[in-house]
């Protein structure tokens, strides 16, 4: 049997990097549901294709016993978190990303996701890919250059075009 995946959507999401898990995941028969961190499930990409999302992360907070690994489709994250970051949503974002980490759930993302597992408090020396942009931000977890990389339960791509390197390990620790 399969496992479970909660995937995280912020708002505007880089289509291309959520296309490509949802993608795998429904051809390799992972089940997954999306959950758009924003106040309602109306999301949009970053070239502006509207996007609903089966819920809002709100109502994830609570629910990490019911998945098995935790995906963080990254966007125009950083800029929008930094400028809404008491926002609710973006609060039980964090809430969220700690609940499945202290559980031990597979964390997942590219892009800033190692950034965002860095504020949330959950990379203490964990060897991350992330955005060149962001690399310097992180102070707790080992910023790579490496396309992807896979430490523990952590599996982070640099960006949507390295998902590649990291969707068949995924695909295989999901299975």
């Amino acid at each position: 049997m399969s496992k479970k995946v909660a995937v995280l959507a912020v708002n505007p999401v880089n289509g291309s990097g959520l296309f490509q898990y949802l993608e795998t995941f429904f051809e390799k028969g992972i089940s997954y549901k999306v959950f758009a961190v924003s106040d309602t499930k109306t999301i949009r990409t970053n070239s502006g294709i509207p996007l609903e999302a089966d819920d809002i992360i709100a109502h994830l907070s609570g629910h990490s016993d019911e998945f098995d690994a935790l995906v963080f489709s990254c966007g125009d994250a950083v800029p929008v978190f930094q400028n809404n970051a008491t926002q609710p949503y973006n609060v039980d974002l964090l809430k969220v990303i700690q609940e499945f980490a202290t559980k031990k759930k597979i964390m997942a993302g590219h892009c800033a996701a190692g950034l965002i597992f860095e504020i949330a408090g959950i990379t203490e020396g964990k060897r991350l890919a992330i955005h060149p942009l962001a690399k310097a931000a992180i102070q707790k977890g080992i910023a790579t250059d490496e396309p992807a990389v896979i430490d523990d339960n952590f599996y982070t791509a640099q960006c949507e075009h390295t998902l590649p390197v990291l969707m068949p390990r995924l695909v295989e620790a999901l299975a």
